[in-house]
């Protein structure tokens, strides 16, 4: 499938979980669309941008199964996050429970919120290596307090890659009554996921990483019961607007004057690729390349798994410990003499080599970063063993 991609023919391109990879064709699509709004901007934003919309909402909403009206495009799921955090009405002594496995620009987007109302961001530790998903779960709510008024969790960690247990978090929080806003930045196309199933009431996940959109394309679903209490990170037209729908939400968040919504457009040709491609299969095809690889690079590295190896804890992308105190300098060291893109990532004062496996990579890749990692640990001092 490599040549249905756009990536470099030279690189080894083993970090698809950071910003995806989006396909020829879908690429085209996107800028059909570019080049559509150009030739009559305004015919285009004011009387075609609703259709293509539309179109676009019904395709994505069936395949995460939600209601079309319960959810919005962002940008990101920063955005998506943002967008709830600014609406909470959180007060001095209140407590967001989340994990210390979290995304980076989440627990700095928390601690500025909680810095700004006196609550308190709760980052609870889960150990390493995992035993099992009871465990997780145990470990979790060790963190809940009476004071506990949000529940924080990723469904797929981006730095240890691990897969958290949130459908049973998600039930626990309702028996509670406690809100759930769930990260699932890498779910859509990753693992499964039927928001109808789940029922969280924030969920906000990309379509440009594993469903292989252009950058710059996410949603953000909102329980029916919360929509109507959710502010608008930016203010336009659908505030007071002249012609409401049935939706304020909708009307809120949507509609916000020349952004560039070609990402969010393409949608239906996304999922197109996707089936046309049976990327189910090679889906799993890749998850399975990633947990037969990850015993020799832990014996590579000295290392030990993180979790137990199977389709529970890992999808298309695992981590692997590595010690080394230059994580900048290793990640450089790699890109710069043995062309390999990779994520060298710390978190909990513990250094993680990240690889992602999609279906335009192949065993030769991961032979390629198994050579250059044994050539560093003989060349160099840079990763201890």
């Amino acid at each position: 499938m490599k040549d249905a991609f756009q990536l470099k023919t030279d690189l080894t391109f083993l970090n698809h979980g950071s910003f995806g990879a989006c396909p020829k064709p879908v690429f085209e699509n996107f800028q059909d669309f570019q080049r559509e709004m150009e030739q009559d901007p305004v015919y285009f934003i004011q009387k075609k941008f609703a259709m293509h919309l539309a179109k676009a909402k019904e395709a994505l909403a069936t395949f995460i199964n939600c209601n079309v009206n319960d959810f919005i495009f962002t940008p990101n799921p920063t955005v998506g996050v943002n967008t709830i955090m600014r609406s909470l009405n959180l007060q001095e002594g209140d407590e967001i429970l989340a994990t210390n496995h979290e995304y980076g620009a989440m627990d700095r987007t928390w601690n500025f919120y909680c810095k700004k109302s006196g609550a308190k961001y709760v980052r609870q530790p889960i150990t390493l290596p995992i035993i099992s998903k009871e465990q997780i779960i145990e470990e979790f709510w060790q963190g809940v307090s009476a004071k506990t008024k949000i529940i924080f969790l990723n469904q797929i960690s981006s730095t240890t890659a691990l897969i958290f247990p949130v459908k049973e978090i998600c039930e626990k929080a309702r028996e509670l009554g406690i809100t759930t806003i769930i990260d699932g930045a890498h779910v859509p196309g990753h693992i499964e996921l039927d928001i109808k199933a789940l029922q969280p009431d924030y969920y906000t996940g990309t379509l440009h990483k594993w469903m292989l959109a252009p950058k710059g394309s996410s949603f953000l679903y909102v329980r029916k019961e919360l929509q109507n209490q959710l502010d608008p990170l930016v203010v336009s037209w659908g505030y007071d607007s002249l012609a409401p729908s049935e939706s304020p939400f909708l009307d809120l968040h949507e509609y916000q004057g020349t952004n560039d919504n070609a990402a969010y457009l393409c949608t239906p040709a996304v999922i197109g690729f996707l089936h046309q491609h049976n990327w189910v299969q090679k889906s799993d095809a890749a998850k399975k390349m990633v947990l037969q690889n990850y015993p020799r690079f832990c014996a590579l590295l000295n290392s030990n798994p993180i979790a137990p190896l199977s389709a529970e804890f890992f999808g298309q992308m695992a981590s692997i410990p590595v010690r080394t105190s230059k994580p900048e300098e290793l990640k450089d060291l790699l890109f710069d003499k043995y062309k390999i893109q990779i994520p060298v990532m710390l978190l909990n004062n513990e250094v993680y080599l990240r690889y992602s496996i999609n279906a335009y990579n192949s065993q030769a890749d991961l032979d390629v970063l198994y050579g250059a990692l044994a050539d560093i640990i003989q060349t160099t001092t840079i990763i201890e063993v």
